[in-house]
C-alpha cells in the first residue's frame, strides 16, 4: 500500500482524506496557502508544505507547486479531492511523469468527460440518453440566439468546462440569452480558464439525480445506487439525499446500467458520478437524460457512504494502488436513509448574499470527524455526522468556496433522517457571519419536501419572495412564550442578587406578557410550574443568564433554542426561524402600546452593494435615465457575477464608485433623484 499521500486540496475534503488515510496507516501531507496556515487540515496532516499566497490561482491551482511538495516530502500518491486540479488532465499526466500515483481515474476518462461537449457525443455512442441541444462551439451572442430559438425556450447556457453551479444561465427568451451569454463565457474563463459555452434544452419540472460509480483497473465497474440532488439554488446543490424518494428499483437498475456502460466506454476506474436529469412530468420515471460525468469524488459522497457502508475514499486509494474491488454489484445494498445539508456562509434573510468573515463562534452539534463505532463507521455519532474544515476564531475568506460544513444525518426512514437534521441544525452554533442554517431547517420541515415531490425549481417556487423564516405553529409560539417567561424570570432573579442593588426581599416578577409575532401571551410562573394563557406547560431545562444555547424538554419533547438577550426581551432562534420576543412584566405591558414606533429611512433611491465584492461593470452614469428592472451594475463575489437592477424608474443623481472598485457590504454605488 502507499506509504504517504499528499492531498492537493484544502478544507473539509482534505480533512476527509486525511481521516481515512490515517485509519489505513498511511501518512499524509497537506499543502496550504497563506489563508489556510492555521486551518484544521494543516494540523491534522503528518506534514504540511506552504505553496503560496491566498488566491487559488497562485497556490492550489499551480500544479508545479503541488508536485514539488510531493517530491520534497516523498509522497508516492496524490489525492486531488474535488475542485481545483481534480479534473485537470495535465496535472494527472505531470504526476505520472514523476512516478507519483494519481488517486483518481485515467487521464483519457478525465479528458473525455471533462469537456461537456465531447462527453455528450460519447454518451450518445454508448447508448445513453442525452438532453436535446447544440453540442458544437458557439461563435457569438447572435449565434447563441439562433441556436436557442431552434432548440426552443427555455434553454440552459453552460460553460463547457464548468461545474459547481458556476458558468450556468437559464434563458426563457431572447433577452435572457443576450444578457447571459457573455456573462456565462466570462464565468467559464475566470473559474475554469475556458470560455466555450454550449446550449441545451431545459427540462421542465426537472429532478437532478446522480449515480455513484466505482471501478477498478481490472475492468470491474459498479453503481452504488443514486443520490437525489434536486434542491438547488442558482444551480448549486443545497440538500442531497440517498436514496431518492422518486427512483424505483426498475429505474435504479436502468440508470445504473447506462452509467456503467458510459464508464466502461472510457475505461473508467476510481470513484465517479454520472449526473442525470429526470423529467418530473413523466410518472414512469423513464425520461432521464445524461448531463455530465464528474470524474472525481463528489461533495455529497457521505450520504452514499451512510447507506452502503462503503468508504469511498478508501476504495479510491485501493483502486489507485491497483487492488481489485472487494465487492460485486449484488453486494451493494441500501440500508436506511441519509440526508446532507450544506451549511453555507450566506444570508438567506438578505437574498442569500455571500457572507465572509470570522467565525466568532463555531460549535457543531457533534465534533467533526467522529465515528459512532458502528460496523460501517460512516454515520457519525448517533446518526449525526459533521464534515468540516473550519474552526472557532477562523475565517471564511473570499478566496474559496463559502461552504462552512456538511451536516449528514442517517435514519432508518427518510422522515427519521429529516427529523435528525432539524434537531442537529437547532443545536448548530455559528456566529460572526451569515449562514443558511435556518433555511435548510425550513426545507427539512416543508410539507413538499416531506412528500418527496422535488424538482430543481423547489426553492424558487416555494420561496418566490425570498426567505423570511420557517412557518411557525401556534404550539411552538406558546412553547417559546413559556421559555421566554422563564428566561426573563431567571434574568430578573439574577439582577436582584447583585449586592446592594435591589434589596434582599425583592422577588422577580412571576407574571409576564410575552409578545411573539403580533400575539401577546400571558405567562405565569408558580414554583416549578409554567402556564401560558392558563394552560400548563411542562418545562425542563438548565439555564444560567448568559447561556447562548438552551437545550430543554417541553412536554417531553426535546428542543434546542439559541438565546440572544435584547433590550426588551430575547431573540430566540429555533426550528428554522428567528423570533424577536418582547417580554415585559404583566403590570408594565399595558404601557407598551403608547411607545412611538421608529420608521426606518427610505433607501430605495440608493443602489447599495448587497455584499463585499468587485464592481465588474457600471452601466450608467450621472444624469442617465433608467427604467425599473434595468441592469445598473455587476458585482462579482465568490466568483459569481450578480446583476444589480433599478428598483424604480428615475434619473441618476450621482455615482460614487467605478468599475474595478472593491466594495464593502452596504456601500452606496449610486444615488437616484
Amino acid at each position: 500500500m502507499f506509504k504517504k499521500i499528499l492531498i492537493a486540496n484544502r478544507g473539509e475534503i482534505a480533512c476527509r482524506v486525511i481521516k481515512t488515510a490515517r485509519r489505513m496507516g498511511i501518512k499524509t501531507v497537506a499543502v496550504y496557502s497563506d489563508a489556510d496556515a492555521r486551518a484544521p487540515f494543516v494540523q491534522m496532516a503528518d506534514e504540511a508544505v506552504h505553496i503560496g499566497p491566498s488566491p487559488a490561482a497562485q497556490s492550489y491551482l499551480i500544479a508545479d507547486k503541488i508536485i514539488a511538495a510531493a517530491k520534497q516530502t516523498g509522497a508516492d500518491a496524490v489525492h486531488p479531492g474535488y475542485g481545483f486540479l481534480s479534473e485537470r488532465t495535465s496535472f494527472a499526466e505531470a504526476l505520472a511523469a514523476e512516478g507519483i500515483a494519481f488517486v483518481g481515474p485515467p487521464v483519457n476518462a478525465i479528458a473525455a468527460m471533462g469537456d461537456k461537449i465531447e462527453s455528450k457525443k460519447l454518451a450518445l455512442k454508448a447508448g445513453v440518453n442525452v438532453v436535446p441541444g447544440f453540442v458544437g462551439e458557439i461563435d457569438d451572442t447572435e449565434h447563441a440566439v439562433r441556436i436557442s430559438e431552434e432548440i426552443g425556450y427555455p434553454v440552459m447556457m453552460k460553460a463547457s468546462a464548468g461545474g459547481g453551479g458556476k458558468g450556468m444561465r437559464l434563458a426563457y427568451n431572447e433577452q435572457d440569452v443576450r444578457e447571459g451569454f457573455e456573462a456565462t463565457k466570462r464565468e467559464g474563463l475566470n473559474s475554469f480558464g475556458d470560455d466555450r459555452v454550449f446550449i441545451e434544452k431545459f427540462i421542465l419540472n426537472p429532478r437532478h439525480i446522480e449515480i455513484q460509480i466505482l471501478g477498478d483497473k481490472h475492468g470491474n465497474i459498479l453503481y452504488l445506487n443514486e443520490r437525489e440532488c434536486s434542491i438547488q439554488r442558482r444551480h448549486q446543490k443545497v440538500v442531497e439525499e440517498a436514496p431518492s424518494p422518486f427512483v424505483t428499483p426498475k429505474m435504479r437498475k436502468a440508470m445504473g446500467e447506462q452509467c456503467v456502460a458510459l464508464s466502461r466506454a472510457v475505461g473508467y476506474y476510481s470513484a465517479g458520478t454520472v449526473e442525470l436529469i429526470v423529467s418530473g412530468a413523466d410518472p414512469t420515471g423513464e425520461s432521464f437524460y445524461f448531463l455530465e460525468m464528474n470524474t472525481r469524488l463528489q461533495v455529497e459522497h457521505p450520504v452514499t457512504e451512510a447507506i452502503t457502508g462503503i468508504d469511498l475514499v478508501e476504495q479510491m486509494i485501493r483502486v489507485a494502488y491497483g487492488e481489485k474491488l472487494s465487492m460485486t454489484q449484488d453486494d451493494i445494498k441500501i440500508d436506511g436513509w441519509a440526508i446532507e445539508n450544506r451549511v453555507y456562509a450566506e444570508d438567506p434573510y438578505r437574498g442569500f448574499l455571500p457572507s465572509t468573515g470570522r467565525l466568532v463562534r463555531y460549535q457543531p452539534p457533534v465534533a467533526g470527524w467522529e465515528d459512532d463505532g458502528a460496523e460501517n463507521g460512516r454515520r457519525g455519532v448517533d446518526g449525526v455526522r459533521v464534515d468540516d474544515g473550519v474552526y472557532e476564531g477562523g475565517e471564511v475568506s473570499m478566496f474559496y468556496d463559502p461552504m462552512i460544513a456538511k451536516l449528514i444525518t442517517w435514519g432508518p426512514t427518510r422522515d427519521a433522517a429529516a427529523d435528525k437534521q432539524i434537531e442537529a441544525l437547532d443545536a448548530f452554533e455559528i456566529e460572526g457571519l451569515g449562514h443558511n442554517i435556518d433555511f435548510v431547517s425550513a426545507i427539512m420541515q416543508h410539507s413538499r419536501f416531506r412528500s418527496g415531490e422535488l424538482t430543481t425549481g423547489f426553492i424558487a417556487e416555494e420561496y418566490p419572495e425570498g426567505f423570511t423564516g420557517a412557518a411557525t405553529s401556534e404550539d411552538l409560539k406558546q412553547t417559546l412564550a413559556a421559555l421566554a417567561g422563564f428566561l426573563a424570570a431567571a434574568r430578573s432573579d439574577r439582577a436582584r442578587r447583585v449586592d446592594n442593588q435591589l434589596g434582599d426581599e425583592l422577588d422577580p416578577p412571576s407574571d409576564w406578557a410575552v409578545k411573539i409575532g403580533g400575539t401577546t401571551y400571558n405567562v405565569e410562573l408558580d414554583d416549578n410550574e409554567v402556564s401560558v394563557d392558563g394552560n400548563a406547560v411542562f418545562l425542563s431545562l438548565e439555564y444560567t443568564p448568559g447561556d447562548r444555547m438552551v437545550h430543554c424538554e417541553i412536554d417531553d419533547q426535546p428542543l434546542s433554542v439559541k438565546v440572544e438577550p435584547t433590550r426588551a426581551g430575547f431573540k430566540l432562534t429555533t426550528r428554522g426561524a428567528i423570533h424577536q420576543v418582547q417580554v415585559l412584566p404583566a403590570h408594565v405591558a399595558g404601557y407598551a402600546r403608547h411607545m412611538i414606533e421608529k420608521i426606518p429611512p427610505d433607501l430605495s433611491k440608493f443602489l447599495i452593494c448587497p455584499m463585499p465584492g468587485l464592481l465588474v461593470t457600471l452601466s450608467v452614469g450621472e444624469g442617465d435615465a433608467v427604467e425599473a428592472g434595468q441592469p445598473l451594475a455587476v458585482v462579482e463575489a465568490m466568483k459569481m457575477e450578480n446583476i444589480l437592477r433599478a428598483e424604480k424608474s428615475g434619473r441618476v443623481k450621482s455615482v460614487n464608485a467605478k468599475a474595478g472598485d472593491s466594495l464593502a457590504v452596504d456601500a452606496i454605488i449610486l444615488e437616484m433623484e
